[in-house]
């Protein structure tokens, strides 16, 4: 039976069904004793492969990617496991660039199953969807098996299920404020929390931070004895420039520099992720002063990687973005990139978001560069009513370049719409741009409308 068989899809929805009756990644309770208690009955599948480890609060889903797609460029069998997903909860364990099928996923589940209801019966707090999901990855990983597991961290650091994996290169993105109901509003304790990825003897490759996130981080690598590589020191982007479908990098490695990088993503923030990947790969391979990479297999690998739902084009004339900027850093990133790859003469936004987010943040980094905004909710339960949204929207934006739509495909359907109609017989529909942001959830429906498949 084929995966795509409705067969496989409904044993798929059964399964989320059941999964669903736990408790959702918003819900936590921070400790590592249910999922260390499964990967001991488990036999500790996470400890089978050699494992990076990516954190931080910006970037972790597109840096594991290209961490993905450079060492499976260079050979490996790779595995990665990242979270959100955009469209389809198969996309979260990737093995061989690809997200699992229903039918590895259902597997996945069943074989563990048994052993989750032991780990339940002797909890006072049944384990959480993502914690099972991270040992569905952990065993399926093994199986596989792999040659090496790229984690994105669900959650903080110390205390996320993932982090039962003793990872040797532990790779930290930007660090600011986000998921403040849990991790709080001070920086230094966020990148506190976010260094507990950081183990001994490890090699932490670290993004630019601010001094207040660094200074935790770097004392964390004192106490464990790792070995840390700094973007902007160690390595970095020496050039950058925009180019047809995406941007051309020269780029500082830790083995030395990489000419003529193309890279099929926008903005400088990705360039950064690709640095830090780069980075982060050559730290797997103890590769430094006297080791360099492949040149031609780390060009071939950005020249393929795939990062679905960032900055994508999913529409032409006129032209429509799809961002998963979910925090004011990300869409500060978003417009930023908007601003300096693009030449849109009008931009119209489309924002659905969660009610638990920033979203008069969100907005406000928008605002510059969004000529007039429709504000609309996903289908989560945690989406933020439009009619919410728009009373922060009109404070920032005024009450004439706001408009409400409940639906999402009717906001996408009136933004195109806004697009289309200029009363300026100069301006042709090319001039405008259509950029559909403000959550993860909101990024992956929207890939949907426009039939882009869950890679």
């Amino acid at each position: 039976m084929a995966d795509s068989e409705p067969g496989n899809l409904q044993e798929l929805r059964v399964v989320e069904s059941e999964l669903n009756e736990r408790w959702p990644e918003t819900k936590i309770e921070p400790t590592l004793d249910r999922i260390r208690a499964l990967t001991d009955l488990l036999a500790e599948p996470q400890r089978g492969y050699p494992v990076l480890h990516v954190g931080g609060t910006n970037g972790k889903s597109s840096t594991a990617r290209m961490i993905d797609a450079l060492l499976s460029r260079i050979g490996l069998r790779v595995g990665r496991y990242s979270s959100p997903h955009l469209q389809l909860v198969t996309e979260r364990i990737s093995i061989d660039g690809a997200p699992i099928s229903p039918a590895g996923y259902v597997e996945a589940y069943r074989d563990i199953a048994p052993y989750v209801s032991i780990v339940d019966s002797n909890s006072e707090v049944p384990m959480s969807k993502f914690e099972v999901l991270t040992g569905m990855a952990f065993a399926a990983f093994a199986e596989a098996p792999v040659e090496a597991a790229v984690l994105e961290v669900g959650l903080g650091g110390g205390w996320d299920a993932t982090n039962v994996a003793d990872a040797q290169v532990a790779v930290l993105c930007p660090i600011s404020l986000d998921h403040a109901e849990y991790l709080g509003n001070d920086i230094a304790g966020i990148a506190e929390e976010k260094a507990g990825i950081i183990k001994e003897g490890s090699v932490v490759v670290l993004a630019s931070q601010t001094s207040e996130a660094q200074e935790p981080i770097l004392r964390r690598v004192a106490e464990v004895d790792a070995t840390v590589a700094r973007a902007g020191h160690e390595f970095g982007v020496l050039e950058r420039s925009v180019a047809v479908g995406g941007q051309m990098l020269r780029l500082q490695g830790l083995g030395g520099v990489y000419e003529d990088v193309f890279l099929p993503v926008h903005g400088e923030h990705q360039a950064h992720n690709a640095a830090l990947a780069l980075a982060s790969v050559e730290a797997f391979f103890g590769a430094g002063s006297e080791r360099q990479l492949d040149v031609e297999q780390v060009r071939d690998a950005f020249a393929e990687a795939i990062t679905p739902g960032r900055l994508e084009r999913v529409r032409s004339a006129p032209t429509v973005l799809v961002d998963a900027a979910h925090n004011p850093h990300g869409a500060r990133a978003l417009a930023d990139a908007v601003s300096s790859e693009f030449s849109f003469r009008r931009l119209i936004g489309v924002v659905g978001v969660m009610a638990d987010k920033d979203a008069r943040g969100i907005l406000a980094e928008l605002e510059p560069v969004v000529e007039e905004l429709v504000v609309t909710r996903n289908s989560a339960p945690r989406a933020m009513e439009p009619d919410d949204l728009a009373a922060l929207a009109e404070e920032l934006f005024g009450r004439d370049r706001v408009h409400t739509e409940p639906r999402l495909d009717d906001a996408v359907a009136s933004a195109i719409s806004l697009a289309e109609h200029t009363t300026d017989p100069s301006e042709s529909i090319s001039g405008a741009g259509i950029v559909i942001t403000g959550s993860v959830v909101t990024a992956g429906e929207a890939r949907a409308l426009f039939g882009k498949e869950p890679t």
